[in-house]
């Protein structure tokens, strides 16, 4: 037997968006203290002496940390307001970004055994033609 598969909310739980955004500010602190040269003699010495003029590496990397994970987390909590709630329960079983065609619609009915070819040869008029303009 095979898993159920997961819902949208049970993905997306806020524990895991809080992680997210918690890598994110991590990797940005890392990242600014790596391009400070906190990890140098050099820079060490100077905070050391008191000759470091300005923020030290280390608070830089805090603030700059900080601001990236409040800044992913609000990014990540706009994105969960776009999605629609009733959404949330729905199991997705194909890709998102493909678009409802008929011809996945005939699929789907000639795999329920329902023929789908006798409703479309049944009122061919109805449908105008692609060159067609509406007419009111």
């Amino acid at each position: 037997m095979t898993d159920p598969k997961p819902t949208r909310r049970e993905i997306l739980r806020p524990l895991h968006l809080v992680g997210i955004a918690l890598v994110c500010g991590v990797f940005a602190a890392i990242v600014t203290l790596v391009s400070t040269g906190a990890f140098t003699s050099r820079v060490n010495l100077a905070i050391e002496k008191g000759t470091y003029e300005g923020l030290t590496p280390i608070g830089l990397g805090l603030v700059i940390g900080g601001i990236s994970f409040i800044v992913t987390l609000l990014g990540l909590a706009m994105l969960m307001l776009a999605i629609d709630p009733a959404d949330v329960t729905k199991h997705v079983d194909r890709p998102v970004l493909f678009e409802d065609d008929d011809d996945d619609a005939a699929g789907q009915a000639s795999a329920s055994g329902v023929d789908s070819s006798s409703d479309a040869a049944a009122a061919p008029e109805d449908r105008p033609a692609s060159g067609d303009a509406p007419t009111v």
